[in-house]
Formats: structure tokens, C-alpha cells, sequence
């Protein structure tokens, strides 16, 4: 049923996925009321909604611009999902605004297998990646990614290699500019996120546990299944799922080095586990089994999530 709805991409498929996220959403919220009563904190509320939304649509942008998958909506119903299995980073304003620079870069980075205008592409996704790390420093293990594109496809040009440069130059001079003429401690902000802990021991309660139990096996056996595919891609895309495979594991590096760990720090995995999971999903002829992986993964999400309010 699931499956057979979300196997098409049509316009009420995203209208249906973006209101499971509001209400989702604002449900989780009703955990502390206290933000209703400042109108500052009102329309913050609003506008990460909006960013969330604005993610989920780059998620499904990126991958059907890309041929990443096929004409399915199931990489941005996954996502969605993802969101509702971790509802702590609905509550998570850094991570929430760190991961939709990382998707601008990945917008770009991915959609360099075309070769058009090459050098404004690394730009970009550098930039991006720069801002994204001043929300959350660890996202600069993303400039690798910046890097292994370069080689992918235009590492013959010396060029290319010192445009993160530029990149980083542009990022500091206004980032400085903000520290100067706006508020001094946003430096110290960022100071306080160079940190690496490898404490594990987080756990509030019992259901973020077993979430992130869950989540690992679902992501081993999206994982295992993308690489165990990559050798029949089309040689033209196979660069394309490389970097996905990459982005995964770079976002799993970010989890694992963050301070003050919990499990929204998760959220930079779940684009490239959404595009992976969409492919394992094209690649299942059998349709029970479809319904039977995508069931489980939304039946656990929702039990969770209704077990954290």
C-alpha cells in the first residue's frame, strides 16, 4: 500500500509528505508549549518548519535532477520518515540549518558528472560547506567530498584545487565582518564546537536506543546493497552513487566525532540513505517485499516517535 502510493512522483505524493512533516512536526512541539508565548520564538518555529520542507524538497531535487533514482518519491517519503524515527532534531535549530547547506553543496556537487561550468560548482558546494560548518564545525569533513569530486572529474586542472581556498577566504572576510559589526560572541560559538567526544552514553530514554539500533540496520542494509549494486550502474552514474556512497559515510564520521552527542546529529546520513534506500527499493521485483521494508521502517518510526511525547 505504501509503496504502491509513494512509486510514483506526482504532485499530491509531496503534498501528503509535506503535510505528514508539519503535523509531525508541530505535534512533537506540544512536548513544551513555552515558545507559543513569544512571538520571536513563534516565527523561529516557523521558519525552521520551512527549512525542513525546503530540505525535503532539495533531497527529492537531488536525486531526481540526477538520475539518482527513478520517477518515485520515495527518497523524500524516506526523509521524511527519517525525521519522524529522530524527532529530537526537529527541536535542533544547528543541525537543521547545517544540513540544508550541506544539500546546496551536494546539489552541486553531485551534478558535476555533467561537466557544465565545473569550477562555479566546487565554489559553490565549498562555500556552502563553510557556512554549514559554522553551524556545525564538523560539517567541514564535507570539503573531502569536495575534493574526491575533483578527481573524479576535472583533477587535470590545477585550478580547481585552490578554489576551496577562495571559498574559505570568502567565508571568513564576512564571518569576521559579523564578529566586528554584529554580535562578538558568534566567534566564540563556533571555538566551543571544536570539540570531538566519543561518548555513546546519551540516551534520555529507552526509545532513542532502540531508534538508533533500528536506524543502524536499516542503514547496513541500504548501505551493503548500494555498494553491492555500484558494478552494474551505468559507468556514467557510477561516480554519482560513489559520492553518495562517500556523503554516508561522512555524515556518520560527523556523528561520531560531535560533542555533546545525540541522535540528531544523525541527520546529515539521511539524504544519501534516502537516495539508497530508494534504489534498494527499485531493485526489490517483489512487491511484498517493497511494502514490507518500507511498512516496517514507517510502523517502527511512528511507534518511536509516539513513545518520546
Amino acid at each position: 500500500m505504501i509503496a504502491s502510493l509513494f512509486n510514483k512522483s506526482r504532485p499530491i505524493n509531496y503534498l501528503l509528505i509535506g503535510l505528514m512533516l508539519v503535523i509531525f512536526y508541530f505535534l512533537y512541539l506540544t512536548n513544551d508549549l513555552s515558545w507559543t508565548g513569544h512571538y520571536h520564538l513563534v516565527a523561529q518555529k516557523i521558519f525552521l518548519l520551512l527549512v525542513l520542507v525546503g530540505s525535503m524538497f532539495l533531497v527529492r531535487f537531488v536525486t531526481k535532477r540526477n538520475s539518482l533514482s527513478k520517477d518515485n518519491s520515495y527518497a523524500a517519503f524516506l526523509f521524511g520518515i527519517f525525521l519522524i524515527l529522530f524527532p529530537t532534531v526537529l527541536v535542533n535549530t544547528n543541525v537543521i540549518l547545517a544540513n540544508f547547506f550541506l544539500l546546496l553543496a551536494m546539489r552541486r556537487l553531485v551534478s558535476m558528472q555533467s561537466m557544465i561550468t565545473p569550477k562555479e560548482k566546487i565554489f559553490d558546494a565549498s562555500l556552502w560547506i563553510f557556512v554549514a560548518s559554522l553551524f556545525h564545525f564538523w560539517c567541514i569533513l564535507f570539503l573531502i567530498l569536495v575534493f574526491i569530486s575533483i578527481i573524479f572529474h576535472v583533477s587535470g586542472d590545477y585550478r580547481n584545487w585552490i578554489i576551496p581556498i577562495i571559498a574559505l577566504f570568502t567565508v571568513a572576510v564576512f564571518f569576521l565582518l559579523a564578529v566586528l559589526l554584529i554580535d562578538p560572541t558568534l566567534f566564540d560559538f563556533v571555538r566551543n564546537q571544536i570539540q570531538v567526544s566519543f561518548d555513546f552514553t546519551y540516551f534520555e530514554n529507552g526509545f532513542q536506543n532502540v531508534a538508533l539500533a533500528f536506524f543502524s540496520s536499516v542503514a547496513v542494509l541500504f548501505f551493503a546493497s548500494q555498494l553491492l549494486s555500484l558494478p552494474n550502474r551505468p559507468l556514467n552514474m557510477q561516480s554519482s552513487y560513489k559520492k553518495i556512497i562517500f556523503t554516508f559515510l561522512l555524515g556518520v564520521g560527523i556523528y561520531v566525532l560531535s560533542a555533546s552527542k545525540n541522535n540528531s546529529f544523525l541527520m546529515f546520513t539521511f539524504f544519501p540513505l534516502s537516495v539508497m534506500g530508494t534504489n534498494f527499493l527499485e531493485s526489490q521485483e517483489n512487491n511484498w517485499v517493497k511494502e514490507g521494508v518500507l511498512g516496517g521502517i514507517v510502523l517502527t518510526a511512528l511507534i518511536i516517535f509516539f513513545g518520546q511525547l
